[in-house]
């Protein structure tokens, strides 16, 4: 079964920056694609961030430039580096982890809150 732990989370002035790291246990983390979610609070959840084996990240227009998602592949490990942050970025910000074999799974989250 496959884990998934975030860390990285905290409280931060506006422009500040974080990096975010999920942790994923097992054997499947080299062919899975990653991604980060957030959400809000009274709003859902929404894609932050994505990155496939091998491919090239993509963003969500509202983080573009500000946000940077990488992955190592020997630590079983992605990151998502946020600079410039804004107040409206405050959200709990979640890890998944896909796979092709049908493998489907969440982290608990951890708290972004960006203050003006």
């Amino acid at each position: 079964q496959v884990r998934l732990v975030e860390s990285g989370g905290g409280l931060v002035q506006a422009g500040g920056s974080l990096r975010l790291s999920c942790a994923a246990s097992g054997s499947r983390f080299s062919v899975a694609t990653m991604r980060w979610h957030r959400q809000a609070p009274g709003k859902e959840r929404e894609l932050v961030a994505g990155v496939r084996s091998g491919g090239s990240p993509n963003y969500a227009d509202s983080v573009k430039g500000r946000f940077t998602i990488s992955r190592d592949n020997a630590k079983n490990t992605v990151y998502l580096q946020m600079n410039s942050l804004k107040p409206e970025d405050t959200a709990v910000y979640y890890c998944n982890l896909e796979t092709p074999f049908g493998i489907n799974t969440w982290g608990k989250g951890t708290l972004v809150t960006v203050s003006s």
